[in-house]
């Protein structure tokens, strides 16, 4: 259990512990300080506190953190391999391979986030042994995904996406020739009429903005670089479809070329991949994976 101790500023008086600490505390969740508080974790002259203790400035918080909790014991140590791309006290970068899911989502099969705990520890974030999520890919995309190893750290990383400090690039294989470069943006949303999908073609507030350029022109096809502004579900695959330029064998935003072309079955999954991944401070690059460059291969003839 560590022990932190923070001397509570004069023009803090009237503020209220639960939300102090989580100002203060980098990584500190307004539930998380709260919880902590409940738990008799946060003391002011050795005694326990309510979260909506109000401050008057000048006193000493003490608080103590427990060990983060394990996750199930079950499982996971043995999976798919993890090839690491960057490994510091903040930071994990792995290379994920298509068909792991990001996070849990029940049954047999392992997550990333169960894998690397297992393989990688230690981690604390909100109180528990797992990496913590900022950022995901859709289960059948591969390449760069970065995880936090502390609740600071997922602070931190969050607020490099918020500020555009974080540079994601993908490469893609689309059906047909797509312009040298383009700039997509619009409204996204859930689409309305299904909701595993996603569109551009609804009322939203939230906007998705893309931009890509040519690398390679193909036979029949195109490999593109992808730059994305904006992180939503699934927005390449939806931004570029509609843009006429589907993801190879993209099942659910592609006609049925997309699934019948002979490279659809070479890559076995939406030709999709995060190749770099730029944090501040920190620069990464995921090899193409062998499905990938089988349908390459295919479409350069």
């Amino acid at each position: 259990m560590s022990l932190q101790k923070l001397i509570v500023p004069r023009e803090a008086a009237g503020a209220r512990l639960d939300k102090f600490l989580s100002a203060q505390v980098p990584g500190l969740s307004l539930e998380r300080a709260r919880g902590l508080i409940e738990q008799g974790h946060v003391r002011i002259r050795g005694k326990k506190c309510q979260p909506t203790r109000k401050l008057w400035g000048g006193e000493e918080i003490e608080l103590s953190r427990p060990e983060p909790r394990a996750p199930p014991a079950r499982r996971f140590v043995e999976g798919p391999a993890l090839p690491v791309l960057h490994d510091d006290a903040s930071w994990v970068i792995v290379n994920k391979p298509a068909g792991l899911s990001v996070e849990p989502a029940g049954g047999n099969v392992p997550s990333v986030v169960e894998l690397v705990a297992a393989r990688l520890p230690p981690f604390d974030v909100e109180g528990q042994a797992l990496p913590g999520v900022v950022h995901r890919l859709d289960r059948d995309t591969s390449g760069c995904l970065a995880l936090a190893r502390t609740d600071a750290a997922a602070a931190a990383l969050e607020r490099a996406f918020q500020e555009k400090r974080v540079d994601k690039r993908y490469w893609a294989l689309v059906l047909g020739e797509t312009p040298e470069r383009e700039r997509l943006e619009g409204p996204y949303g859930r689409d309305p009429r299904d909701p595993r999908r996603f569109t551009t073609k609804v009322r939203s507030a939230r906007r998705a903005a893309l931009s890509y350029e040519v690398r390679e022109r193909l036979r029949g096809a195109t490999l593109v670089e992808v730059k994305l502004e904006t992180g939503r579900t699934h927005q390449i695959r939806v931004q570029l479809a509609e843009a006429g330029h589907p993801v190879l064998a993209d099942a659910l935003y592609g006609p049925d070329e997309t699934r019948t072309h002979p490279a659809a079955s070479a890559v076995g999954r939406h030709a999709l991949h995060a190749l770099r991944l730029s944090l501040p401070g920190v620069s990464v690059e995921a090899p193409l994976p062998e499905d990938f460059q089988r349908a390459l291969a295919l479409l350069r003839g």
